[in-house]
């Protein structure tokens, strides 16, 4: 049964990626995928798994007296803890989404794209990254990618130059988020577990970040040639156009919420979501009240419930399909096993590290990191008495190389990290011309990077 599983994610991945060859969105595969492998978890495991075993103790002792405490109804436990995770994520990404397509809604994002006067592929590919490498560290990968994408659609009329774009984007966000403590969820998981400290985060992966972006932009700077077409505006909007005043306090408004996320989160300790959701109920109110005087055809696509008409529903529907599938994965064992491989087989931190990060493009890096997490404890300073565990105290390299690595080896696929699963969402940015354009370019920045911070620090 755990052959048949890998096979079935195995094969589900094969349809993503051949979403055009075989004319079946991307988003049914998913589905498919990700419940096919939990029926099938459930369905074929007729006792615990062993890496489970502790877990289903202490959920039999809670519940084995009220009569559900049946192995059934551990799996639907774990099932329902899975998805509180994945929920979180969904709820986050749909946030988003609606703040930024409602900042959309208000041409807010001509704050920004009127400042962008360049019509040179070069110069806007490096204005592009730029800005997502910062904004990914203030706010985070999946956030950003999502805001960088509204802003491409209107500085670039042609889809194949904004594809291209966009994929520097994934790049740019991951390597932007994986310098900061808030930037990157596997690099948050190891902030607030206290392997790495906020000061350590930013000045010894900053630079290592930095390079990961340089090397493909650089390299790609060199093929762009010519100017970008910008898009036409449309001229037969049937609602009249926003003031400059409700323009701008809508885009500083969202902004500023989106700002406020992990703000939200280090105060309260709370999901990022609930940050998320209170940002969103805030400019709900604010757009109510700033309309409420003009008629209903006016407000139409200034509200948040005209502008939730515009959110891409499949996206939101793929993230559940790929993250059900790795965690029915997870639950079966598969990625711990594949840690321990990792371990025994490789016995260097640094190999160790570079492997995480490279399969954390097939798989998700939560888990992985998850896992990491789990196999190496914290060693107290006063205990690491040689070189091996001197790697593992608080803030000791193993932690550091981590978070550079599984932070940016999932941009060498599209689905590898939240960013790319985002940006291929809302552009359907085909998988295989992923893998052909972009691909590459990831991988040796990924690669520069880990060979800057192994110059550094080893």
């Amino acid at each position: 049964m755990d052959f048949l599983i890998l096979g079935v994610f195995v094969l589900g991945y094969a349809f993503i990626a051949l979403e055009h060859n075989i004319n079946i969105d991307k988003a049914a595969s998913a589905l498919v995928t990700g419940t096919v492998c939990w029926a099938l978890f459930v369905l074929g495991f007729h006792e615990v798994p062993a890496h489970l075993a502790e877990e289903f103790h202490l959920f039999a002792a809670d519940h084995m007296g009220s009569g559900h405490g049946g192995l059934a109804q551990f799996f639907e436990h774990r099932l329902l803890h899975h998805m509180e995770e994945i929920s979180s994520i969904l709820f986050f990404l749909m946030g988003a989404m609606t703040i930024v397509e409602l900042i959309d809604a208000h041409e807010g994002f001509r704050v920004i794209t009127d400042k962008i006067q360049t019509r040179s592929k070069v110069k806007m590919l490096w204005i592009v990254c730029v800005l997502t490498f910062f904004f990914s560290a203030l706010l985070d990968n999946l956030t950003t990618s999502i805001v960088m994408v509204s802003l491409l659609r209107k500085l670039i009329d042609d889809r194949q130059t904004r594809w291209l774009f966009a994929g520097m984007v994934v790049i740019a966000a991951n390597a932007g988020g994986a310098w900061s403590p808030i930037g990157d969820v596997t690099t948050t998981m190891l902030w607030i577990g206290g392997q790495l400290g906020t000061s350590t985060i930013i000045t010894h992966l900053i630079l290592p970040s930095i390079v990961c972006l340089l090397v493909p932009l650089g390299i790609l700077s060199f093929r762009l040639k010519g100017e970008v077409e910008r898009p036409a505006k449309d001229e037969d909007e049937h609602w009249d156009p926003t003031t400059p005043f409700e323009r701008n306090l809508v885009f500083a408004a969202g902004v500023g919420g989106l700002l406020f996320v992990p703000v939200f989160k280090t105060v309260t300790h709370l999901p990022p979501f609930m940050g998320m959701m209170l940002s969103l109920g805030l400019l709900w109110m604010l757009t109510e009240r700033l309309h409420h005087t003009k008629n209903i055809e006016e407000k139409e696509h200034l509200t948040v419930i005209g502008v939730l008409r515009k959110i891409d529903s499949a996206s939101v529907l793929f993230f559940l399909g790929i993250l059900l599938a790795v965690g029915a994965l997870q639950e079966a064992g598969h990625l711990i096993l594949a840690a321990d491989w990792l371990r025994v087989s490789l016995n260097d931190v640094f190999l160790i590290d570079l492997a995480i990060g490279l399969l954390s493009a097939i798989v998700d890096n939560v888990p992985l990191v998850a896992a990491s997490m789990g196999m190496y404890d914290i060693v107290p300073a006063a205990a690491a008495t040689d070189a091996w565990s001197a790697m593992f105290v608080q803030d000791g390299i193993f932690w550091q190389f981590l978070a550079y690595c599984a932070g940016t080896g999932g941009s060498a696929l599209i689905i590898g990290s939240a960013a790319g699963v985002a940006v291929m969402g809302l552009e359907r940015i085909d998988f295989v011309w992923y893998l052909k354009k972009i691909s590459l370019l990831a991988v040796l920045g990924y690669f520069a990077g880990a060979g800057v911070y192994l110059l550094m620090y080893a």
